[in-house]
């Protein structure tokens, strides 16, 4: 027959197993160090609401719950089990699933759930990885602004080398479901075969000649195709606008440009400048001359 025998101490609970017979008397070697909720918690990083969720649930049971203060006790056991319950839920396990996993006694099972959930953790740490580079380009994007956001409130001429442009097909004017991810549409516009020939600056901007705009991308390598346009090397008069102001904008500077410069632009641009998540205003140039 076996009794237990529990001794209380400040930080933890020694459960220690008593085999009686009518032969001996004696403690077996069985031995167990029992640890709070909090206690538990805290080794396994979780919270101690955590711990009695998965109790209800059934999913990770307690080894001891006091019959009289209702109190929970964990073991090294329950402690690596708790912890395997974590590791599944960074491979996008849930809860169910990881009941139904520490329920298994088949190998080829566990093995086969692993390898969805090992397929599933690099699709997401790819999407991580794209997310922050993104974030990163965003962040450098903001910082190059703000170093040149004195440049956008006033006309200034600005040199600019040779620069090559490829027009959008379909986009006319930019939306933040284009901007966000802004290359994907110019890859696709010139073809899988094609897409490693071209790469692009991480710039959004629209095209304007004879009364027709078009986004561009700005190309960095490329190829002769349609859409590709050359803007030429020179001196381009600029200007900050924003939506609502560049109809007033695009005049002012094509009277500066006749009267001080005496050129007709062919073509305006304007590129896009973020001005806060999700918003934008423009940098309008046009060019006069070389």
């Amino acid at each position: 027959m076996f009794y237990r025998l529990t001794i209380c101490f400040a930080d933890c609970i020694i459960s220690i197993n008593i085999c009686v017979t009518q032969k001996s008397r004696g403690i077996c070697n069985f031995m167990e160090k029992l640890f709070s909720v909090s206690q538990t918690a805290k080794k396994v990083n979780m919270t101690a609401e955590t711990l009695r969720h998965y109790d209800r649930i059934g999913l990770v049971k307690p080894f001891k719950t006091d019959e009289w203060t209702g109190y929970r006790y964990y073991s090294e056991r329950e402690i690596v089990q708790l912890n395997t319950v974590h590791a599944l839920q960074c491979m996008d396990l849930s809860l169910s699933e990881i009941k139904t996993v520490l329920q298994y006694e088949d190998f080829e099972k566990i093995t086969h759930l692993l390898k969805e959930a090992e397929i599933n953790a690099d699709k997401k740490i790819a999407e991580l990885n794209y997310a922050k580079s993104k974030i990163g380009a965003a962040r450098l994007f903001y910082e190059n602004k703000l170093k040149g956001k004195a440049e956008n409130r006033d006309i200034f001429v600005n040199t600019y080398p040779k620069r090559v442009i490829l027009l959008s097909d379909k986009l006319h004017t930019p939306a933040v479901s284009d901007l966000w991810d802004y290359h994907r549409h110019f890859y696709k516009q010139i073809g899988e075969e094609n897409k490693t020939r071209f790469s692009f600056e991480d710039l959004a901007g629209i095209y304007k000649s004879g009364g027709r705009e078009n986004l561009f991308a700005l190309c960095i390598t490329y190829e002769d195709t349609e859409g590709i346009k050359v803007l030429p090397a020179g001196r381009y008069l600029c200007a900050g606008c924003t939506e609502e102001n560049c109809g007033e904008t695009e005049a002012r500077l094509m009277r500066i440009a006749a009267s001080d410069y005496m050129q007709s632009p062919e073509f305006i641009i304007r590129i896009v400048v973020l001005t806060g998540i999700l918003k934008w205003n423009y940098q309008m140039q046009v060019y006069i001359g070389s």
